[in-house]
């Protein structure tokens, strides 16, 4: 809901459990009749989202029982939403909860009712963010939570304006992305994956883990594919897969972004490590396990020991950079711009929706371009 003034809501409060009623019990005397109202807009925001499809009323039903860490049932309804509703990632998740309870805190401290908090008041918290010392982007993350909040509370007709609408981070520089040059990109790919301590070679299924990591690293550099989408794929096609990979016709088929589908081709060089560890697959996965990509027990592999292994598969290739799976993705980006120039290309295949945020890869293939200049033309020689 688009905030037209910075007006609380009159007769509005907070209904959560435990500390926030606290909270609102010492604000007002109408404090009691306004926990009341917002406790029936939330039941009605919760009604009507059960309305609309099974598993959010599953989802909804049970919020108190399966209570966050610290969050108001106010609050945990909100996270069910993005949950369920929004289908936001696990991290984006995790990171909106911590933006959440922080917000909560804070207003308990400041015996301030969260639906009835003005602008002013959100200002205030705005500067203890920067005060904690969080950089940037952090803080755009909170308000984007916070503003999330009060934009769906709207929906229900728990505050008449958004207090969060007219506050902004602060700029944050922009890097450029790091990737890895060719040549080394090639070399991470060619250098042999198994474990080279003899105590590790030692271990069973070196091969099959040997086979898989090769099969991740060129799925993730060869088609670029984030790390979530990867971790993602299923070993076959169905209904409730997230994606998968179709052999023969050499595409995977992922879940973006936003539940974002989007295909993109397979190499020559993914298919075959891939094939290899479809062979030794078998010798992981635990029975029934649908994932493409086990880990030693069996289950879908978790994205910090893939982390774990291709730094290691780095270093044991020579390579001087700390490479992780985003850096793979970049590289596959910024190869493809300079061979092809193609910038509409890119923003396909990474499945932006903006592409202004693809337009970051031009500014590598210009330092490439310029590496290639200070190197090669006579005239570019500096005195």
């Amino acid at each position: 809901m688009k905030a037209s003034s910075n007006r609380p809501l009159a007769g509005s409060a907070s209904a959560g459990a435990g500390a926030t009623s606290t909270a609102t019990a010492a604000s007002t005397g109408t404090a009691a009749s306004a926990s009341a109202a917002a406790s029936t807009a939330i039941a009605t925001a919760t009604a009507s989202a059960s309305a609309t499809a099974a598993a959010t009323k599953t989802a909804t039903a049970t919020a108190a029982a399966t209570a966050l860490p610290g969050l108001s049932v106010e609050l945990q309804a909100f996270i069910t939403h993005l949950q369920v509703q929004r289908r936001l990632a696990p991290r984006t998740l995790a990171m909106y909860t911590h933006a959440l309870q922080r917000l909560q805190a804070w207003a308990l401290a400041d015996a301030v009712a969260l639906p009835q908090a003005s602008s002013v008041q959100l200002r205030t918290w705005v500067a203890r963010l920067r005060s904690l010392g969080l950089a940037p982007r952090s803080i755009a993350i909170a308000l984007a939570a916070w503003r999330g909040l009060y934009r769906w509370w709207g929906q229900y007709g728990v505050v008449e304006s958004n207090p969060v609408a007219g506050l902004r981070p602060p700029k944050a520089p922009k890097p450029l992305p790091k990737a890895l040059s060719v040549d080394d990109a090639v070399a991470l790919a060619e250098h042999p994956g198994a474990d080279s301590d003899l105590a590790l070679a030692a271990r069973a299924n070196t091969p099959a883990l040997a086979a898989r990591d090769l099969a991740i690293l060129e799925l993730l550099y060869g088609s670029g594919l984030r790390i979530a989408e990867l971790l993602g794929l299923d070993v076959q096609a169905s209904d409730r897969a997230r994606g998968w990979v179709d052999v023969p016709d050499a595409t995977a088929h992922v879940l973006g972004k936003g539940s974002k589908r989007r295909s993109v081709p397979v190499g020559r060089a993914a298919l075959t490590a891939l094939a290899d560890w479809l062979l030794h697959r078998p010798t992981l996965a635990a029975p029934g396990e649908m994932a493409l990509f086990v880990s030693q027990r069996g289950t879908r592999l978790d994205a910090n020991p893939l982390r774990t292994r291709l730094q290691a598969q780095a270093r044991r290739a020579g390579l001087a950079t700390p490479v992780h799976p985003h850096m793979l993705r970049h590289s596959f980006a910024s190869h493809v711009l300079q061979s092809s120039g193609d910038l509409r290309a890119v923003q396909e295949l990474l499945g932006h929706a903006s592409i202004s945020t693809t337009q970051i890869y031009t500014r590598l293939d210009f330092q490439h371009l310029a590496k290639v200049y200070d190197a090669a033309h006579p005239r570019a020689k500096k005195p």
